[in-house]
C-alpha cells in the first residue's frame, strides 16, 4: 500500500469526459490515501478551430486567458487541472525531426503548467502516472523529474490511425525510459517487456456492484420469461468491428433448439445481418445500465463472441467480470487477453469449439462453479487493480533503491 504521497496523473481522457474512464477510476482510488492532481490534456490548436464554440473548448480558452482558474478541487485529496497553455497540433507532421521538435516544445509548455499547479498544491517528490499518452507524456520524466514515472498501457493504441503514425516509435521509447510499466492485459505486458523488464500485469478494475447477486436479489427480466431455454446471451453494443457476426449466424443455424438473446444497440451491419431472420434469435434492443443485470440473470450461458483483430486481441473485456460476478457460465473467443480468465471461462478458437464448449457449460454447471465465478468477478475491483499497481511500484523502488 502506498499512502500519504503526492501523485500526478496525466492521460488521454479529460476529467470532463462523458463516458467511463480507467484513468479517472484509478485516480479516485489513489486519492483515498494520497494527494492526487489529475491533469487534463492541454487544448491543441486543431481542436480550438474545429470545436471553438463548444463549452468544453470555451472553458479551456477562459483558463488560457486567465479569466478562469484552471485548478479545481474535486474532493479532499483530489484536484483537476485544465492547463493554461495552447499547444500545436503536431500529428500531421512527417515522421522524424520536425515532429519530435514540435512534440518536445508541446511537452515543455505542458510540463510548465503542471509544475505551476503542483507548486500551488505544494506537491513534493511526486509520483507521475501516465495513462498511455505517448506524445504528451514522452518528455515528462525529463521536465517534471518525478520520484518515479509509471506508464499505464490499457489499449492497443498504435493500431489506431491517429496514434500509429508517430506512436510506434514514441511508445516503445517511452516504455523503455519509464521506471515502471503497468498493463491491464497479458498481451500488453509481454509487449512492454520487450523494452522494459519492469513491465507488470495489474489486472483491470471493474465496478460490478450492479451485478453482485450473492444474495439472489436480482430478478429475471420479464421479457426473457417466454423465450425457450436454454438462453445463450450477450449484453453490450453489437458492433461488427468487435463481434463475429458469421460465428453468431453459424451458432443459430447449427443449434435451432437454443435461444440466442442480444441486449444492446446495433450497428448497421448487425441490423442488416441474417440473424434478424432466424426464429431462435431475439434482439431486445438497448436497456438502461441498471436493467442489464436482470437480463444476464436469465442467461444460461453468457458469451463474448469477439472477432480476433487489432481492436480486440489485447483488450480487457470488462463485460466478462459482469457475467462472472453473477456466477454465469461464460464463453468467449480465445485471445491473449482472455487467457487471464482461463480458469473460470470457456475459451473457444473455432465455430465448432463454440458449440462444444457451450454444450459443456450447460452440462456441468453447478453451484460450486457459480461460486468460483462470482468470486473471480467480484475480486476484479478497482481497489485490487490499484493495489497491484502499488505492488509493482514498490517492487521497482526496492530494486532501484528509490525511497518512496
Amino acid at each position: 500500500m502506498i499512502k500519504d504521497k503526492d501523485i500526478i496523473v496525466i492521460g488521454i481522457q479529460p476529467w470532463d469526459i462523458k463516458i467511463g474512464s480507467n484513468c479517472k477510476n484509478i485516480a479516485e482510488i489513489f486519492a483515498k490515501d494520497n494527494r492526487v492532481l489529475y491533469v487534463n490534456a492541454p487544448l491543441d490548436r486543431g481542436t480550438f478551430f474545429r470545436e471553438k464554440d463548444s463549452e468544453k473548448v470555451q472553458k479551456r480558452i477562459r483558463v488560457i486567458r486567465k479569466e478562469e482558474e484552471g485548478l479545481e478541487k474535486i474532493s479532499d485529496n483530489l484536484w483537476n487541472l485544465y492547463p493554461d497553455v495552447l499547444i500545436e497540433s503536431s500529428n500531421w507532421l512527417p515522421r522524424g525531426k520536425f515532429f519530435e521538435l514540435s512534440n518536445k516544445r508541446n511537452n515543455r509548455r505542458f510540463a510548465q503548467s503542471i509544475k505551476d499547479a503542483a507548486d500551488k498544491l505544494n506537491f513534493k517528490n511526486y509520483l507521475l502516472f501516465n495513462d498511455q499518452h505517448m506524445f504528451l507524456g514522452y518528455y515528462m520524466k525529463e521536465y517534471l523529474q518525478p520520484k518515479m514515472y509509471i506508464y499505464y498501457m490499457r489499449d492497443n493504441l498504435i493500431k489506431n490511425p491517429y496514434w500509429k503514425k508517430h506512436g510506434i516509435k514514441a511508445e516503445s521509447g517511452l516504455i523503455a525510459k519509464a521506471d515502471v510499466v503497468t498493463n491491464n492485459s497479458l498481451l500488453y505486458t509481454e509487449y512492454g517487456q520487450k523494452y522494459n523488464s519492469h513491465s507488470y500485469m495489474v489486472g483491470q478494475g471493474c465496478d460490478v456492484t450492479l451485478f453482485d447477486d450473492r444474495n439472489n436479489r436480482i430478478k429475471v427480466a420479464d421479457d426473457l420469461k417466454d423465450i425457450p431455454k436454454p438462453l445463450i446471451g450477450y449484453v453490450g453494443f453489437l458492433t461488427s468491428r468487435r463481434l463475429d457476426i458469421a460465428l453468431l449466424e453459424y451458432l443459430a443455424d447449427e443449434k435451432p433448439e437454443w435461444s440466442f438473446v442480444y441486449v444492446g444497440p446495433e450497428d448497421d451491419l448487425f441490423a442488416a445481418s441474417s440473424l434478424h431472420d432466424k426464429t431462435n434469435v431475439w434482439f431486445l434492443g438497448p436497456r438502461k445500465p441498471e436493467e442489464l443485470p436482470s437480463y444476464v440473470k436469465g442467461f444460461d450461458v453468457a458469451m463474448n463472441p469477439q472477432l480476433v483483430n487489432d481492436a480486440t486481441i489485447g483488450n480487457y473485456p470488462r463485460k466478462i467480470d459482469e457475467y462472472l460476478a453473477m456466477g454465469k457460465p461464460t464463453i468467449g473467443t480465445l485471445t491473449k487477453a482472455m487467457e487471464y480468465f482461463k480458469e473460470v471461462c470457456y475459451l473457444a478458437s473455432s465455430k465448432e469449439e463454440y458449440i462444444h464448449l457451450i454444450e459443456k457449460a450447460l452440462e456441468e454447471d453447478s453451484q460450486i462453479l457459480a461460486t468460483q465465478r462470482m468470486r473471480t468477478g467480484l475480486d476484479h475491483s478497482w481497489e485490487n487493480s490499484v493495489n497491484e499497481i502499488y505492488s509493482a511500484i514498490e517492487r521497482v523502488a526496492k530494486e532501484k533503491q528509490i525511497m518512496l
